[in-house]
């Protein structure tokens, strides 16, 4: 398999774009169902912040991609667990173009405290 030519993490202007977060477990595996899988992309993208010295509150902005919109209501009770208010502003859209089985991706941009 080829090399997909994209970054996981980039700095700018004081901010960290992470790239959207698909949900694959550490063995390639995508778990079964929208909880499972909102919280293994959720777990994977405070891993990655870790690793630039962020946390999920310093996340400012959230946009994910639903593969079904009646998994709107289950994806918002898992997100409430990983973020608190004030809330990261957040857009949510409907999209085909994931993976097979995969039923959301999430990209954040995170920000240090002191340039929120």
């Amino acid at each position: 398999m080829s090399k997909i030519p994209l970054s996981k993490a980039r700095r700018a202007a004081g901010l960290v774009f992470l790239a959207g977060e698909l949900p694959f477990a550490k063995d390639g595996s995508i778990p079964s169902g929208i909880e499972a899988q909102a919280q293994t992309v959720l777990d994977s993208i405070a891993a990655t912040l870790k690793g630039e010295g962020l946390a999920l509150d310093d996340v400012v902005s959230v946009l994910v991609h639903l593969f079904d919109k009646k998994d709107f209501a289950p994806f918002n009770e898992v997100y409430k667990r990983y973020f608190k208010e004030p809330w990261p502003a957040r857009t949510t859209v409907r999209v085909d173009l994931l993976p097979e089985g995969a039923l959301l991706e999430v990209t954040v941009v995170a920000a240090a405290r002191s340039q929120a």
